[in-house]
C-alpha cells in the first residue's frame, strides 16, 4: 500500500527524518534529471497515490525534493507562482510535500530505476494510461536501406498471430530461429520506443566467428574477459518504431536509425544482415496526448524525425502542425517528402484547414547539440511567426539533452505556455 505524507514547509525536515537517506553523491543529478524531464510522471504519481484531486493536480507544478530508501518526496506549488499567493486555493496547494513509497525499499541508487518503473506502471494503470513494459521481443531482420542520405531503415518481421488472436494482444510466438517471445506489436502508436539489445548481436557475431574458427562456442559462457572484449560501448539503445503493420506473411515493422559517425547504435544498425535477429528488452509509448487539439509545433532532429513521421501519419487533430526539422546535412531534409498526414477521418473534416503540414527546415552543417542550437531554433521560430502569424498552443519536440534543457524556457517565454503544453524530450546526449 502506498503511503503519503503531507507536510508544511516548516515541518518537512522533522517529518522526513523517519525515512532513510541515501548517501550517494549522484542523487542530486538524478533528482535534477527527473524534475527536468519527467514532470508529467510526477503529476501522475500525485493524482494516483495522494489525496490531491485530478483538478488540483492540473493546477500545480511538482518536483522531487529528495529520494529515500523507502520512497520519494514530491513538493507541489501552484503553476507560475514563485512566491506564496494570498489566494485561498493557491495557499492550500503551496509547498505541500507528499511522500510516495516504493513497493520495496532500495539500498542503493542503482536500485532506483526498477522501483521508479514500478511506481510509473502502477500509476498509469490506476489512471488508465499506457505505460512502460519490461517485455522481451525478438524480430527477424528482413533488409536495410537508406531512406535519406544518413537515415538507415531496418525492415523487421515477426510471425503472424493466430487468426483467433487480436493483433495487439500478447501471444507466445517462435521466430524463424526458434526463439520464443511475448509479442504485442503496436500498429497504431506514434512514438512507440523499443530498447534494443546491442549486446545480443555482438555476442551472436562473436559466437558465429568462434564456431567458424573451430573453437567451442560455450567458452563464451564462462570466459568473462572474452565477454568484456566483445561488448559494445553501449549495451542498449532506444529507437522508435517508425511503423508496424500486418502483412500477408507476418507482422512487418520499420525502425529508422540515424547514422552519424562512429556510434554504438549506428555501427550496430549498419552491420545487421538479413536473417539475423534483433532483441528488445523494454518498450514505452511516447507522450503526445496533449497534441489532440490546438495549433501544434513539432521540433525534431534526425533522432526524432521517425517519431514525428508516424505522429503525422496518425494525426488526430483538425489543425495541421508546423514541423521544425533540424538536420546536420541538407540532404536529410527529404525524409518528410513521402510522409502523408492522416486524412482526417477521425477529425472534423469541415474544420480541417489543410491536409498538408508545413516543414520549417534548419540545416546546421554540424552536430546538432548545445544551447546555441536552442537559441537558433527559437530565433527561426520567431522569424517564422512574424511572417506567418500563428497562435501556437502546444509543443512537442525531442532533441539532444543540452539543447532540450535550454530550449524549454525559451519556448515557454516566447509562446507563453505552461510546462505541460511544452513537451521537449531528451532523445540523446552529446558525449
Amino acid at each position: 500500500m502506498t503511503n503519503l505524507l503531507l507536510a508544511s514547509t516548516e515541518n518537512t525536515d522533522k517529518q522526513n527524518s523517519q525515512y532513510t537517506s541515501l548517501n550517494d553523491p549522484e542523487i542530486a543529478s538524478v533528482v535534477a534529471h527527473i524534475n527536468e524531464e519527467h514532470l508529467d510522471e510526477l503529476l501522475g504519481f500525485l493524482s494516483a497515490f495522494t489525496s490531491l484531486s485530478t483538478a488540483e493536480s492540473d493546477l500545480v507544478d511538482a518536483q522531487i525534493t529528495d529520494i529515500y530508501a523507502e520512497g520519494i518526496a514530491i513538493q507541489t506549488c501552484p503553476k507560475g507562482v514563485e512566491n506564496q499567493s494570498t489566494d485561498a486555493q493557491n495557499n492550500s496547494l503551496h509547498n505541500q510535500t507528499f511522500f510516495i513509497a516504493f513497493a520495496a525499499p532500495i539500498s542503493q541508487l542503482d536500485d532506483l530505476q526498477a522501483q521508479y518503473i514500478l511506481l510509473k506502471q502502477r500509476a498509469d494503470k490506476k489512471l488508465g494510461k499506457k505505460t512502460i513494459k519490461l517485455t522481451k521481443q525478438v524480430f527477424d531482420v528482413q533488409s536495410s536501406y537508406r531512406v535519406s542520405k544518413n537515415m538507415l531503415r531496418l525492415e523487421l518481421s515477426m510471425p503472424s498471430l493466430n487468426s483467433d488472436t487480436p493483433l495487439n494482444n500478447t501471444a507466445q510466438l517462435s521466430n524463424a530461429k526458434g526463439v520464443t517471445s511475448s509479442t504485442s506489436v503496436p500498429t497504431n502508436e506514434a512514438g512507440y520506443a523499443y530498447l534494443f539489445d546491442l549486446e545480443h548481436n555482438a555476442m551472436t557475431d562473436a559466437l558465429m566467428t568462434d564456431s567458424t574458427d573451430g573453437n567451442k562456442a560455450s567458452d563464451y559462457k564462462t570466459n568473462g574477459s572474452n565477454k568484456e572484449n566483445i561488448r559494445p560501448a553501449r549495451p542498449h539503445c532506444y529507437y522508435t518504431l517508425r511503423k508496424a503493420w500486418q502483412a500477408d506473411n507476418g507482422i512487418r515493422a520499420w525502425v529508422d536509425v540515424f547514422l552519424h559517425g562512429d556510434t554504438p547504435g549506428g555501427n550496430w544498425a549498419a552491420a545487421l544482415q538479413a536473417g539475423e535477429t534483433v532483441v528488445t528488452k523494454r518498450e514505452f509509448p511516447e507522450k503526445v496526448e496533449h497534441l489532440r487539439n490546438g495549433q501544434a509545433v513539432l521540433i525534431v532532429d534526425e533522432t526524432s524525425m521517425p517519431t514525428a513521421a508516424r505522429l503525422l501519419e496518425l494525426w488526430n487533430n483538425p489543425t495541421p502542425p508546423l514541423v521544425i526539422c533540424v538536420t546536420q546535412d541538407a540532404d536529410d531534409q527529404s525524409y518528410f517528402d513521402t510522409v502523408k498526414m492522416r486524412s482526417g477521418l477521425d477529425c472534423d473534416t469541415e474544420s480541417r484547414k489543410d491536409d498538408r503540414f508545413t516543414v520549417l527546415p534548419i540545416v546546421t552543417n554540424q552536430p546538432n547539440s548545445g544551447a546555441e542550437l536552442a537559441t537558433l531554433i527559437d530565433r527561426e521560430l520567431g522569424d517564422y511567426l512574424t511572417d506567418n502569424p500563428l497562435q501556437i498552443d502546444k509543443v512537442w519536440g525531442a532533441l539532444e539533452a543540452n539543447t532540450a534543457k535550454a530550449l524549454r524556457p525559451l519556448l515557454k517565454d516566447r509562446l507563453e505556455l505552461s510546462r505541460t503544453d511544452v513537451v521537449v524530450k531528451v532523445y540523446w546526449r552529446h558525449d
